[in-house]
């Protein structure tokens, strides 16, 4: 059973080309069409709630935005994408514990 807590993040692309969608720590890429959004779930494991990796324990996310990409480091133990309507993102799969549990 997952104990830890989940964040969520939406990203939605309103301009009128492809923004590619860099997820680190694992450099995950996928491409956000013009008027999509997509969502961005990852968890920490801590009992008390804070994630790792972060100079800030109570961020889950940092985020760098250029013109034709966004960058997101996703703190905590594991991350996955996926559309609004909660329908997984072709992305690797990294055993995520929390990833059935919390979507």
């Amino acid at each position: 059973m997952f104990a830890g807590r989940s964040a969520r993040l939406r990203l939605g692309n309103n301009g009128e080309a492809v923004l590619e969608l860099s997820v680190e720590p694992w450099a995950e890429v996928c491409r956000i069409l013009p008027g999509q959004t997509c969502v961005l779930v990852t968890h920490s494991p801590s009992g008390d709630g804070t994630w790792s990796g972060t100079s800030r324990a109570d961020e889950p996310f940092r985020i760098d935005h250029r013109s034709d990409a966004v960058t997101v480091w996703a703190n905590g133990n594991c991350f996955h994408l996926t559309d609004e309507e909660g329908g997984a993102i072709a992305a690797a799969d990294w055993q995520c514990p929390a990833r059935n549990s919390a979507s």
